[in-house]
C-alpha cells in the first residue's frame, strides 16, 4: 500500500578535516555535522536535531522527492520495521489505568523483553524509537541485548546543549558498534486524564462497565482531561510520517519500542484500518511485529518466530542473507 511521506531537506557542506557541533539557541536545535578527514568532495550529511518535545537522528539520508520537482529517490530493495509493546509494566500488574505515568516493568516485563529480542535477534536493526517512558526504553534495551550484532544501544540525549555535548561519543569504532535510541513523547501510550492510577474494576464499578468501555475503546472519545485514540493517533502517526518512514526510505532498518494506544495508531496507519477496525485491535505486551518496507509499501509478516525456527529467516531473500552473515560472524 503507499505511504505519504513527508518533505525534508538534505544538507551537504564542504569536506572538513573533524567532526563539529552545532546549537541553534533561536530554535533550541541541535545540529551533529559529521565529516572524513580532508575528503576531497562535498558529501551529503546527517541532522541530529531536538527539541523540548522531541528529538531525531537522521543519518545520511535520501528522502521522498517532490511530486513536483520531478525528482526521485533511491529507495532500498527493502528496510525491516518491528513494531513492539513494551513488556508487562508494575500498573498493568494490578490493573490500573496507567497512561503517561512512568512506571517500569516486572519481572515478568523484563523477560518478555528479553524473549522479544531472541524472536528479533537475527534482524538487522540500525535505530531504535522509543518513547519517552521508562518502560518502553527497558524493553527496547533489554531486547537489543539479546541481538547476535552485539551492538550497544545507546541513547541520544538531545534534550538540552550541554546534555547533547557531555554524551558525546568521540570513537568512530565505538560508534560503529552502536545503535541510537530516539525518545520521542509522540510515541507515549495514550493519556488517560482522570483514570491514570484508578483500578479498572473499580472505576468500572463506579462509573459503569459501559461508560468505562466507551472512554476505553472508542475512537473517538476521551476520559476525563485525557485523549481519546484518535488525539493519541494524530500524534503517533505524524511523528512516524516525519521522522521514522525517512529512515526507512534510505533504507534504514527500525524498531519502535511503544505502547498499546500509539502502536495501534501507527499500525492503523500502515494496514490502513477503520476506525471501527482498530478499536478491536488488541497487542499482547513484549510480542514483535515484522513489517516490510519495500517500494513505497508496508507488508506485514507478524511476529517473529523464535530464533531456533528457520521460517522467520525466510520472510525475505535479504533476511535470510542476512542471518547467514551473523551465523559468518560467529
Amino acid at each position: 500500500m503507499a505511504v505519504s511521506t513527508s518533505q525534508h531537506a538534505l544538507i551537504s557542506i564542504k569536506p572538513r578535516c573533524a567532526s563539529s557541533f552545532g546549537y541553534d539557541k533561536k530554535s533550541a536545535n541541535v545540529r551533529f555535522v559529521s565529516a572524513t578527514n580532508c575528503c576531497p568532495t562535498s558529501r551529503k550529511l546527517g541532522l541530529v536535531y531536538a527539541s523540548n518535545s522531541q528529538s531525531s537522528v537522521i543519518e545520511p539520508t535520501q528522502l521522498p522527492s517532490n511530486p513536483e520537482s520531478g525528482s526521485t529517490p533511491k529507495k532500498s530493495s527493502e528496510s525491516a520495521l518491528i513494531l513492539i509493546r513494551h513488556g508487562e509494566s508494575l500498573w498493568n500488574e494490578k490493573n490500573l489505568f496507567t497512561g503517561c505515568v512512568d512506571v517500569p516493568l516486572t519481572p515478568k516485563g523484563v523477560n518478555e523483553a528479553i524473549e522479544a529480542g531472541k524472536r528479533i535477534c537475527n534482524i538487522p536493526v540500525d535505530v531504535i524509537y522509543t518513547s519517552s517512558l521508562i518502560r518502553a526504553q527497558m524493553t527496547a534495551m533489554l531486547a537489543m541485548m539479546q541481538h547476535r550484532r552485539k551492538k550497544v544501544p545507546i541513547i541520544v540525549h538531545n534534550e538540552s546543549e550541554r546534555a547533547h555535548q557531555w554524551s558525546q561519543v568521540y570513537s568512530e569504532e565505538t560508534k560503529k558498534q552502536s545503535i541510537p535510541v530516539i525518545t520521542a513523547w509522540q510515541l507515549n501510550e495514550r493519556m488517560y486524564g482522570e483514570l491514570q492510577g484508578l483500578n479498572k474494576q473499580e472505576t468500572a464499578d463506579l462509573f459503569g462497565k459501559d461508560q468505562v468501555h466507551e472512554w476505553r475503546r472508542s475512537y473517538d472519545i476521551p476520559p476525563p482531561n485525557g485523549e481519546s485514540l484518535e488525539m493519541c493517533a494524530e500524534r503517533a502517526v505524524s511523528y512516524f510520517k516525519d521522522q521514522i518512514i525517512p529512515q526507512l526510505v534510505a533504507g534504514k532498518h527500525v524498531m519502535i519500542a511503544a505502547h498499546g494506544n500509539s502502536l495501534r495508531s501507527i499500525i492503523m496507519h500502515l494496514d490502513k484500518l477503520t476506525s471501527q477496525e482498530v478499536i478491536s485491535l488488541e497487542l499482547s505486551t513484549g510480542i514483535p511485529m515484522l513489517y516490510i518496507f519495500k517500494e513505497g509499501k508496508f507488508i506485514r509478516r507478524g511476529s517473529p518466530a523464535g530464533p531456533s525456527e528457520a521460517g522467520v529467516y525466510a520472510y525475505t531473500k535479504n533476511l535470510a542473507k542476512y542471518r547467514q552473515k551473523l551465523d559468518g560472524m560467529v
